[in-house]
């Protein structure tokens, strides 16, 4: 099935002085372009977030990413 297009805008912090200055670990099931990761935290930087690590419990082989991929 063709998954749709993460958008930059995609993702929003609902209440921001929840995020800001802390640091925050995104947990994903799998991970085949990062593109949800990176939009994700991008959303919670924006918002003020300290930080933004991901950790994914598996990933798509290597080569299988499209180019510019994690």
């Amino acid at each position: 099935a063709a998954r749709r297009a993460t958008s930059p805008d995609r993702y929003r912090a609902v209440d921001p002085g929840i995020v800001t200055g802390r640091r925050i670990v995104l947990v994903d099931d799998v991970v085949t372009t990062g593109a949800t990761l990176r939009a994700a935290a991008r959303a919670l930087l924006g918002a003020g977030a300290a930080g933004v690590a991901g950790l994914a419990l598996a990933a798509t082989p290597h080569g299988s990413w499209p180019s510019g991929a994690p």
